[in-house]
């Protein structure tokens, strides 16, 4: 926590101290090393403080063999729910974070929604396509059957295929999903 805090004060991390006092608790991002997302989930987990780490099934191919491998679904992001004051230094001090995700001088808060579709989304289904692409506003659905029932989405069309878009703006990202039809109605 004192390194966090050194680190702060000598990189101007928050730009100024003084937004922090209007300090909310919720879903954050932060930025890891390479390859690192694992092992800040699990630190913090350590810590006691709230993380999520979506993963995503691949297979990956060796000479001599396939297997199948849990991946990070936005790599280098780990969402961190932050109670305090105290997590946001404690969170930033876990070996592998670089820094939070911030939009202009304040970190970017992650809306509930977002990270409860995600947590949704990637518990429930298995061919999951992740996007960087823009895709025009679709009509606006809900799940209605299955077991991503309330689940609030978009349709698209993507490859010549109607699919449900999932957006996550702060990370300019989106979840692609393939439904049928009849598990959809209208808001």
């Amino acid at each position: 926590m004192l390194l966090a805090l050194a680190v702060a004060l000598f990189y101007g991390y928050p730009k100024n101290i003084t937004h922090m006092n209007n300090f909310h608790s919720g879903w954050y991002l932060i930025y890891t090393k390479p390859r690192h997302e694992k092992k800040v989930h699990t630190r913090l987990n350590e810590m006691q403080i709230d993380s999520f780490l979506p993963l995503t099934k691949k297979l990956r191919t060796w000479h001599d063999r396939k297997k199948y491998i849990d991946e990070p679904l936005f790599p280098s992001y780990v969402f961190i729910y932050l109670n305090s004051l105290q997590n946001y230094y404690e969170g930033i001090d876990a070996e592998g974070s670089l820094y939070y995700v911030r939009s202009g001088k304040e970190i970017a808060r992650v809306q509930d929604s977002v990270v409860n579709n995600i947590k949704l989304v990637t518990s429930q289904v298995k061919d999951l396509e992740v996007s960087d692409s823009y895709f025009q506003p679709g009509q606006r659905l809900v799940i209605s059957q299955g077991a991503l029932t309330g689940l609030s989405c978009e349709v698209i069309e993507s490859n010549s295929k109607q699919k449900l878009l999932v957006r996550v703006d702060l990370l300019q990202r989106n979840l692609l999903i393939t439904l049928l039809a009849e598990q959809l109605m209208s808001i």
